[in-house]
């Protein structure tokens, strides 16, 4: 299966780490040229966008970077991962009711500062947090600038103290933070126990395959008929269509002049050629179109 290119999205299972998904998928796709499109912890499931083969270079370009959740917390317990694969640290008393639940949760609508959880892949000084962690360690950590677009309370119950909420934020958010930032604000702590990423990239749980289906695909000579072009990842970009000459010049790198080209607007573009051929990202700047990163080196015939 030489020579593949293109988007595979996974749901991810429970017990894998993002890391292990790639490395499985490397053996299924005969490849190892594989990226992915933003790190699940082992306890998450869900949208998993791996980048194959000449789609890696979208990794660094891609212009949705926003991510949704449906998370399930337990009230009352305090854990030192966050999440209910950590040590238990407190247990509390909760008075906590649904309609006090759903209104703390929506009190982190909008722009925040977060401090990355110790157990995450975040490195400093070249280490990352979850190694220091798990040696005992804690390191004084900064504070990452996010936001969540929307929190949407979708229910609980009481009595097991577990409430499941959908969420819709920027890259870089952590949900067990979140979580532990809610059960902090009833005072009574809060813990995750269960977090399924439903959105990545663009890309939903209904463009995707579980590691047994990519495999069987894979044994029947199949895959490539589920790999997504690596455009896909661009669809949210405005479309600038050109002509072969077009085409040439842009690919060699001369600037083009942006009147003359209905779409050209201001910002980043999704390039075509002739035969709705993906050429890659340019930029308006100045009245002029410049390449961003190209994805046919070839000339467009």
């Amino acid at each position: 299966m030489n020579g593949i290119h293109g988007i595979l999205c996974i749901d991810k299972p429970e017990g894998f780490t993002s890391f292990d998904v790639v490395a499985k998928l490397r053996g299924i796709a005969k490849t190892r040229k594989i990226g992915h499109g933003g790190t699940l912890d082992p306890m998450a499931t869900g949208v998993l966008p791996l980048f194959l083969g000449g789609a890696t270079k979208a990794c660094d370009r891609l212009p949705r970077q926003d991510k949704r959740y449906t998370a399930t917390f337990r009230l009352g317990i305090t854990t030192d991962t966050l999440d209910r694969t950590g040590t238990v640290l407190r247990e509390r008393e909760v008075s906590a009711t649904l309609r006090d639940v759903e209104a703390a949760a929506l009190a982190f609508v909008g722009k925040s500062s977060q401090l990355p959880p110790m157990y995450s892949a975040v490195q400093v000084n070249g280490v990352r947090l979850y190694d220091l962690a798990r040696q005992g360690v804690e390191v004084q950590r900064t504070p990452r600038e996010i936001e969540i677009h929307s929190i949407t309370f979708l229910g609980g119950d009481p009595d097991t103290r577990e409430y499941i909420i959908d969420i819709h934020c920027s890259k870089g958010t952590y949900v067990r933070s979140l979580c532990h930032d809610i059960g902090e604000k009833l005072g009574c702590g809060a813990t995750l126990t269960a977090l399924r990423r439903t959105l990545s990239c663009g890309f939903s749980l209904e463009h995707c395959v579980t590691l047994p289906e990519a495999q069987a695909l894979a044994d029947a000579g199949r895959l490539r008929e589920r790999l997504l072009p690596v455009e896909a990842a661009f669809s949210a970009l405005p479309r600038l269509e050109l002509d072969r000459e077009q085409s040439r010049l842009l690919q060699n790198g001369v600037r083009l002049d942006a009147a003359g080209l209905p779409g050209a607007q201001p910002g980043t573009l999704a390039v075509y050629g002739p035969g709705a051929v993906f050429l890659g990202l340019a930029k308006v700047q100045d009245g002029r179109v410049k390449v961003e990163k190209l994805f046919v080196r070839e000339a467009v015939q």
